[in-house]
């Protein structure tokens, strides 16, 4: 056998050898977790459906012939490799991590900054991508492709295409009764194959973000005022702390057997029990939950071309200050004074990349030493328990429950040890928490103080397999659904504003919440009166006496 004859035949192949070539590999290998998925709930099934089971490679792989008939060519074949290496990652991502790649999975990708971004890379993510993406595109591109004559070339890829149809049709129609009910039992098998999904919702969100046709900007609350409570002596500061990735499940207020509230519980604290999020993303649940809009009407679009609540409070001369220790406000404080956390590892709270909530602390201390004369909203944007790297959101002194994971890649922790790295940051929130309210108590000869807590969306722990968060709402777990919302005030912010505890406290036991109160309970805290307002979205108003 002569080697080098041997390579040299390799480095030169027929385009149809290669289409069976590429196919195989995305069918057997890039979609290996997703065939292995579902071959184990077929199995599982109360009656396996083996007809499914043994033809769902064949209609998959023809699948892939189709796609890659129209890509291999002299014109588009460049984007082949690209194809190949951005599929190794999305097989990674969704294989250790159960992420679904729609359109708001890109939205997110494309408003992260790269401390958030370099979170994700770690040694397993490194070795997968070179394996599965990277070497297979370089060899794609040392092999020179043999193509026929044009019109010979599109006539035998015709022909290919037509037979893979027909192929896939006979399977599918044959057997429609069994693939109906495979495909209405498991709902989100559309969004398990590479690539045809990413794809797809990769085009929709650039079609969404860059081709729509901008809206023109609707300016809220133009007959906003502010109506005073017959009680009112002293300005109302409003806290608003916006937190990150905590999971209602994980806080002692909810029936949590950990203590991760030990800090606040000092205080009187009501805590909402049942609250759900807009979205399972921060792109979508933090201007969601500022805009006037509902989770089922939301759009990002209107979102970004309207006044938000902070627009509407600026209008009426609150003074509304805006800080930020995350990622960005996702557009809604690009009116508003804005506070950026800097980064610098010169500080002690910061590594360069991240800083650890703290921060925020700090600059909330310098805002409110400067005396003002009027009511003051200020939102606090917290890293919270950001993943995958959540060792990272703590200092070593929080470290209270061990051992802990230390990494990013967390699907080779133990469940233990993922769970006690996730509870030190709610732990360590808990903390933030209560040293805010320990600052605002040294101003009650100036304001009537309150604080509002709450995050934008949950966490998934390993759940069925599944981590972080990002799934699409529509099948989204609770644990990335369900949020925490606490409320704090002090005595004279409940006098004054007529406010009662006790009911409030009874209320948030027994009734469901979600971002979509947010808009209105702040309006209703701040005493704005406007058309926008909706007293029954209000959770304060029916505790005002």
């Amino acid at each position: 056998m002569n080697l080098p004859t041997t390579l040299n035949s390799f480095k030169s192949l027929p385009s149809k050898t290669l289409i069976l070539i590429i196919s195989l590999y995305f069918t057997l290998i890039l979609n290996s977790h997703m065939l292995f998925e579902y071959s184990q709930k077929i199995l599982a099934s109360g009656e396996p459906d083996y007809f499914v089971l043994v033809t769902l490679p064949f209609v998959i792989f023809f699948l892939m012939v189709m796609i890659f008939s129209f890509l291999l060519s002299r014109y588009v074949s460049v984007v082949i490799p690209i194809l190949i290496v951005f599929s190794a990652v999305v097989f990674f991502a969704t294989k250790e991590y159960g992420i679904v790649f729609d359109s708001t999975m890109f939205q997110n990708f494309y408003e992260t900054d790269a401390s958030e971004a370099s979170t994700y890379f770690n040694v397993n993510s490194f070795i997968s991508v070179m394996i599965l993406g990277v070497i297979p595109a370089v060899l794609f591109l040392l092999v020179k492709v043999e193509y026929k004559p044009f019109l010979v070339e599109i006539k035998e890829r015709f022909f290919i295409v037509v037979a893979s149809l027909i192929v896939i049709l006979s399977i599918v129609f044959s057997l429609y009764q069994n693939y109906a009910s495979f495909v209405r039992n498991n709902e989100q098998f559309k969004r398990s194959v590479i690539p045809t999904y990413y794809i797809s919702s990769l085009i929709k969100f650039t079609n969404s973000e860059f081709f729509s046709e901008p809206l023109k900007y609707l300016s809220l609350g133009s007959n906003a005022v502010k109506k005073l409570p017959p009680a009112k002596e002293k300005h109302n500061l409003v806290v608003f702390i916006l937190g990150e990735t905590a999971r209602a499940a994980n806080f002692k207020y909810n029936g949590y057997t950990r203590d991760t509230n030990q800090y606040t519980s000092q205080y009187d604290i009501i805590p909402f029990q049942n609250v759900s999020s807009c979205g399972t993303t921060t792109a979508v649940s933090v201007p969601c939950m500022f805009s006037n809009m509902e989770r089922e009407n939301y759009s990002r679009n209107q979102a970004k071309n309207s006044d938000n609540v902070v627009d509407i409070l600026k209008k009426v001369d609150v003074d509304v200050t805006w800080i930020e220790n995350n990622s960005g406000c996702k557009g809604v404080c690009d009116r508003i004074k804005t506070i950026e956390i800097p980064t610098s590892p010169k500080s002690e709270d910061c590594d360069g990349f991240y800083c650890f909530d703290v921060a925020l602390l700090k600059e909330l201390k310098a805002e409110l030493s400067i005396p003002l004369q009027k009511d003051k909203f200020i939102a606090m944007h917290m890293i919270g328990s950001h993943g995958p790297t959540y060792y990272r959101r703590y200092p070593d002194e929080f470290k209270k429950f061990t051992p802990d994971c230390p990494k990013s890649d967390i699907q080779n922790c133990s469940n233990e040890e993922l769970v006690n790295t996730y509870d030190n940051t709610i732990l360590y929130t808990d903390y933030i928490l209560s040293e805010t309210i320990k600052t605002l108590l040294g101003l009650e000869e100036q304001y009537n103080l309150s604080m509002i807590y709450v995050s934008d969306h949950g966490e998934s722990l390993g759940e069925s397999g599944v981590y972080l968060h990002g799934v699409p709402y529509s099948f989204a777990p609770s644990e990335q659904t369900k949020v925490p919302m606490l409320f704090w005030m002090n005595q004279q912010f409940s006098e004054q504003n007529s406010l009662s505890f006790d009911c409030l406290m009874s209320e948030a036991k027994e009734l469901t919440y979600s971002h979509d109160n947010i808009f209105h309970s702040i309006l209703g805290l701040m005493n704005i009166q406007t058309s926008e307002y909706s007293e029954e979205l209000d959770l304060f108003s029916r505790c005002r006496n």
